[in-house]
């Protein structure tokens, strides 16, 4: 059993948590992710690294309430256990030799990118975060990475933060300039990261996007989290859980990725519908 020390909430939908998992901190790195169970016969979620304390014995995790298990997860307080916490799985982030990096992160995106940033930070490199969200609502881990960055821009798509419009604007702005970087590493909504690579590609340089597809078994047997890239003129299959999450963005087959992504919405609501009528059941006694 794997013991929670640690829970806030960052936004209304939005839940960090720490989890105490001594050999999974001894070995995570950035970019990694693991995957967890909230009860004996429930289903298995990936979940990026957030963050990890090697001498305590810990790891962060940080997950929006979308489906049946996040919402589960979310019912869990400080004290309570989770029975499995299994990694850390991926290939880590690769980091060395860079000294100039833009970084561009939306939504709960920004608590993978945030380890990187930190990390890249760590080694000494000039790392420029640019972070988006619909609105100021759903902000989080501004403060974190102004600390880990050198030049920070938080964008809103209303306007109620910040500047107003999407993460390509500043990142548009600062290629058109003339301004170079080592890598643009993205992560974020699937068609946030498909338009942040579009914004890269006259520039040539190098774009990488963390891929967290639909994902069973972590090891690569089940194939659900197979992605398409196109390299050389051929189309090749390649596992987010073993090769990946992270891909060059340049390759990836974003509108296949999409719209599998896409195919189970609907019983992912209802069954987080039921989670929740249950729940409101729960606290009225009934």
């Amino acid at each position: 059993m794997y013991r929670i020390v640690g829970k806030r909430a960052l936004n209304p939908t939005v839940t960090w948590m720490e989890i105490e998992a001594p050999f999974v901190a001894k070995k995570a790195e950035p970019g990694q992710f693991i995957i967890l169970r909230t009860h004996e016969d429930g289903e298995r979620i990936p979940l990026t690294v957030a963050g990890y304390d090697r001498e305590k014995g810990t790891v962060q995790i940080i997950f929006q309430i979308v489906g049946a298990t996040t919402e589960l997860l979310n019912q869990k307080q400080v004290g309570d256990t989770i029975p499995d916490f299994v990694g850390p799985l991926g290939v880590a982030s690769k980091l060395d030799g860079l000294k100039k990096v833009c970084i561009v992160g939306g939504g709960v995106g920004c608590a993978i990118a945030l380890p990187i940033a930190r990390k890249l930070h760590e080694l000494g490199c000039e790392v420029t975060s640019i972070i988006g969200f619909r609105s100021k609502d759903l902000l989080i881990l501004e403060d974190e990475f102004r600390a880990a960055s050198s030049h920070l821009s938080v964008m809103t798509d209303d306007g109620s933060y910040g500047r107003q419009g999407n993460v390509c604007v500043p990142l548009k702005e600062m290629l058109d300039a003339g301004e170079r970087f080592d890598e643009i590493i993205t992560i974020g909504p699937l068609i946030m990261m498909k338009f942040v690579v579009e914004t890269a590609r006259p520039s040539g340089i190098p774009c990488t996007v963390s891929m967290n597809p639909i994902m069973i078994d972590g090891t690569g047997m089940c194939g659900g989290c197979r992605l398409t890239l196109h390299r050389d003129g051929e189309r090749v299959t390649k596992f987010a859980c073993v090769d990946g999450p992270d891909f060059n963005g340049y390759e990836v087959d974003f509108d296949e990725v999409i719209s599998r992504a896409s195919m189970y919405r609907d019983f992912e609501r209802k069954a987080h519908e039921h989670v929740c009528n249950l729940l409101k059941g729960e606290v009225r006694g009934e």
